[in-house]
């Protein structure tokens, strides 16, 4: 089973940039077999489909709006997933939207998606994080982890390597 962690986020904008620096932050600790691909999506675009189609599993890294308090964590899976394209931060979601719908079109749609969010605090021209966020970028670490554990896959800490 090929796995993709796919940061997504503008990094100009605070807090919406938070998936992106939670998959650098997971990249630069841990290590992963060679069917886990970890990539920074950014603002990604159409060009993205052929990298998600070639996946069974999609980890979406990114800022999340759901109503909940800022700096709260959340895990959506399956059905859980479509309320996340919702509450738009910025175009890039919707972007990631219609990759997923266009691939289930095409027949070649992840067989599962998981989104790892962060509802944010600010979303101002910045390169900085929030600290209420960044201070969330190791959990949102050890959920991007987890998540690959439920697929039997096992990340290994850089250290130990």
């Amino acid at each position: 089973m090929s796995i993709l962690v796919l940061g997504l986020g503008n990094i100009l904008l605070m807090d919406e940039g938070v998936g992106v620096r939670a998959m650098e932050a997971f990249d630069a600790a841990w290590t992963v077999p060679d069917h886990v691909s970890v990539v920074d999506g950014g603002t990604c675009g159409m060009d993205m489909l052929d990298l998600i189609a070639s996946h069974d599993h999609l980890i979406a890294v990114d800022a999340v709006k759901t109503g909940a308090p800022p700096a709260t964590l959340v895990v959506l899976r399956g059905d859980e997933v479509p309320a996340y394209f919702k509450g738009k931060l910025s175009p890039h979601q919707l972007g990631l939207s219609d990759l997923l719908a266009s691939l289930k079109l095409q027949d070649e749609a992840p067989q599962s998606v998981t989104v790892i969010g962060c509802v944010p605090m600010a979303l101002g021209t910045g390169l900085m994080l929030s600290p209420e966020i960044e201070a969330q970028i190791p959990e949102m670490v050890t959920l991007i982890a987890e998540e690959l554990e439920r697929h039997g896959v096992t990340a290994v800490p850089r250290a130990a390597s």
